[in-house]
């Protein structure tokens, strides 16, 4: 039942948190509470940097650059 509602949750909350796990090989429910406890602390405003995340997370074929193969190619 709290799997469900985690992963409902996950996915209506853009999935800034599940990216960053993957990303920082951690595991989701921490970097979620240690964001919660930074919004408490800073007074919201890890809020704003969440929101750009997911802005970003969502337009992010907008954000890619082609990868070069070699120092020379410009």
């Amino acid at each position: 039942m709290i799997h469900k509602i985690q992963t409902y949750f996950e996915r209506q909350a853009f999935g800034v948190c599940s990216w960053w796990g993957e990303k920082l090989q951690l595991k989701t429910s921490r970097i979620r509470v240690s964001f919660i406890y930074l919004s408490f602390l800073t007074f919201g405003s890890p809020i704003f940097i969440y929101l750009i995340m997911a802005f970003v997370l969502e337009h992010k074929e907008y954000f890619q650059f082609q990868k070069r193969k070699s120092v020379w190619d410009i």
